[in-house]
């Protein structure tokens, strides 16, 4: 069951809305590489606004993810791509539904 989350929000550049929405697409194989990393989302909450949402079973799995190659290219491209550095939230979940 996953215990720990991340929330990061993010706001792009104006006319990088679409660059932002293919870096994030892009990252899914990555995604699916972290054996830690069981449930990963890329969202769009608005016209420049996204996120990321990813849960994990424990601290050790969040921290893994954190210094992975996700967060690794979102930094390499931040100022690029982002009006404003991510916003980065450390979550605990309370509840979940997930296939099995």
């Amino acid at each position: 069951m996953v215990k720990v989350a991340l929330f990061v929000r993010l706001e792009a550049k104006p006319g990088k809305e679409t660059a932002v929405a293919s870096f994030l697409e892009s990252a899914l194989p990555l995604a699916n590489q972290e054996a830690t990393t069981p449930v990963w989302f890329a969202l769009r909450l608005g016209p420049s606004t996204f996120g990321i949402f990813d849960a994990f079973a424990d601290e050790a799995g969040r921290s893994a993810h954190l210094a992975g190659p996700i967060a690794a290219a979102l930094m390499a491209n931040a100022d690029e791509l982002l009006a404003e550095p991510p916003q980065i939230d450390q979550v605990d979940v309370l509840a979940a539904k997930l296939p099995h």
